[in-house]
């Protein structure tokens, strides 16, 4: 178990990007770690305010379900436990308590100001406590409404980016530049290399990409190898639960209890599914597959 910090310093000192994985169903963290395990890939396990709120889960029984697969399945690889989009302190404060070891403030629909305080106040509270904290600065838009409640996109200023780094002291930035959340249905994703190396060449702060999902692989490698330093982390949430609807011949999504009680059949389906996509977005996506060992240089 890693923070964020630390696993975002390795990933751009060797050249890829660590996935942060939202498994949304706890039986769905068993495959996402074993593919780590398998590709001997560090990684991130994450999922949002918004996530545990849409399919019925607590901060603590997603900790504890992550903790239990750790160590059933002797989990080697450098992992980090990551609570993604949040807006509230109370649950960063519960995700704490419960294990995480990163967590995201979410001011981004704040003014400037603002989306300063409130980023400085969630930083200061989680580094008391020996954990990262990644902000959002721009909006980053969505088309499924699952992980954010805004579909409104703002690119991320770099100017601006200096600043609220450097007053929020926060690890890592999540920054809008051309991704979106959900499945891309008319607008084709785009990424914006100038802007991303602009606020590279600003602030030594880790960049993330949010909107994982979908994007080229070509695209996503060009990203992450920016000279000076690129995308470091990767969000990729809906190729999960896709994968596991496909495997399953359904198309709803299901809350986690309808997850977990699902025929131990099925689940062992839909978990093979979404192991697959894990793995291969280790080895075709992040170029991450066999990084681990670079945590020991």
């Amino acid at each position: 178990m890693i923070t964020l910090k630390r696993a975002l310093e390795t990933a751009e000192r060797h050249g890829y990007a660590l996935g942060s994985f939202s498994p949304r169903y706890t039986p769905m963290i068993a495959p996402v770690l074993r593919a780590g395990q398998r590709m001997n890939s560090p990684l991130i396990v994450q999922i949002s305010s918004k996530e545990l709120d849409r399919y019925g889960i607590t901060p603590k029984e997603f900790a504890d379900e992550f903790y239990r697969v750790v160590e059933q399945e002797s989990i080697t690889v450098p992992v980090v436990l990551h609570l993604d989009h949040t807006k509230e302190m109370a649950v960063i404060e519960a995700a704490i308590a419960a294990g995480f070891t990163s967590v995201m403030i979410d001011a981004s629909e704040k003014e400037l100001e603002e989306n300063i305080a409130i980023s400085k106040q969630a930083a200061e509270y989680a580094h008391r406590h020996g954990v990262s904290v990644e902000a959002e600065l721009g909006m980053i838009g969505t088309t499924d409404f699952v992980e954010t409640d805004k579909d409104e996109e703002l690119y991320t200023d770099p100017k601006e980016a200096e600043r609220f780094v450097g007053e929020t002291r926060v690890d890592a930035l999540a920054v809008s530049c051309g991704t979106a959340h959900g499945v891309y249905m008319v607008r084709q994703p785009k990424i914006d290399y100038d802007r991303l190396k602009a606020i590279r060449r600003l602030t030594p702060v880790h960049l993330v990409l949010h909107g994982g999902s979908g994007v080229p692989a070509d695209m996503m490698s060009k990203a992450i190898k920016l000279e000076g330093g690129g995308v470091s982390k990767v969000n990729i949430a809906t190729d999960l639960e896709l994968s596991l609807l496909e495997a399953l011949g359904r198309e709803e999504r299901m809350t986690n209890a309808e997850c977990k009680a699902l025929p131990a059949d099925r689940l062992e389906q839909g978990r093979a599914a979404v192991e697959k996509t894990v793995a291969d977005k280790m080895s075709n996506f992040l170029s991450s597959a066999g990084q681990a060992g670079t945590f020991a240089l």
